[in-house]
């Protein structure tokens, strides 16, 4: 938990949750912060497997889980290639336009580029966001072709790859996943109503307007849909473990996806704990299953 990304203080709360509910069930589990000591720390002192509540670079995007690989101690979650690549939504969206999966326009953008031209070509208003952050840092809603470089200089500063994203009006679903027995199985759909829409950092944690229906309210057979869709966006990129993929329905039905997220938020607004428990899985649960799931490979 923690580490030394944009989301460290997201990290530090998921982690003190799932700290306390790992205890709670009676595993000697121990905090660590890879920001403060070395990882090689966690094979001298004998750790059997590590749970991975990193949020963001550093810790999402397959370095310590590469790390990890090394020093043989077991983690949760997806494996090296899968978090390198969700955690880049350039990339992801490469993977899953190739397989005619469902995903917004998009356009990359550097200090040299035509910005009327991107507004025409993705149209406004539109994102503009670091390819490689998550819990919207560096984000920006454009209405204004004129605003797009100061978006663009605002994302570069968290990171080098920046992308316009085609605004796609409707409704934000997240879609949690994890695996069991018998392979991945979707959760119940989370469907999210944030103040004047704009489901942004602050929202995302720190506010009680932001509304959360699970169930979803979806007909049966469109959840049916977007899980399918989750399951296969999921395995495209290799992901394993558990993870949330978030989406947006239009007004005509249709789902786009946005992104994955392989190491959601474990916080007390977040998601995956929320369509866990529609299904009769606590939180506690929920961590240990998580946690029996640690591999190599």
């Amino acid at each position: 938990m923690g580490g030394s990304s944009a989301e460290r203080e997201i990290s530090l709360m998921s982690g003190t949750a799932v700290l306390a509910a790992l205890q709670k069930k009676g595993v000697d589990a121990h905090a660590f912060d890879p920001s403060e000591a070395s990882l090689w720390t966690l094979k001298e002192a004998g750790f059997d497997r590590a749970f991975i509540a990193l949020h963001g670079r550093g810790g999402e995007d397959g370095t310590v889980q590469a790390a990890l690989e090394l020093l043989s101690v077991p983690y949760t979650g997806s494996g090296v290639m899968a978090s390198a690549l969700s955690m880049d939504k350039w990339r992801t969206k490469m993977v899953w336009l190739a397989n005619g999966l469902p995903t917004p326009r998009y356009h990359m953008l550097h200090a040299e580029t035509n910005w009327a031209a991107v507004a025409n070509e993705l149209g406004l208003p539109m994102f503009v966001k670091p390819a490689r952050e998550g819990s919207s840092v560096g984000a920006t809603r454009v209405t204004r072709a004129e605003d797009l470089q100061a978006a663009w200089a605002l994302a570069v500063k968290h990171d080098p790859l920046v992308i316009a994203e085609e605004f796609v009006a409707g409704e934000e679903i997240t879609a949690a996943f994890i695996t069991q027995p018998n392979g991945i199985q979707a959760l119940p759909l989370v469907r999210i109503v944030a103040p004047g829409g704009n489901y942004d950092w602050q929202n995302k944690y720190f506010t009680d307007d932001t509304q959360y229906f699970c169930p979803s309210g979806l007909p049966e057979s469109a959840e049916q849909a977007i899980q399918a869709l989750v399951i296969e966006a999921a395995h495209l990129l290799g992901c394993r473990g558990w993870g949330r993929a978030d989406l947006i329905i239009d007004s005509q039905g249709k789902p786009w996806l946005l992104e994955m997220n392989t190491s959601p938020g474990m916080t007390g607004h977040s998601l995956v704990p929320m369509s866990a428990r529609a299904v009769g899985i606590d939180f506690e649960t929920l961590c240990v299953t998580i946690l029996e799931q640690a591999q190599l490979g």
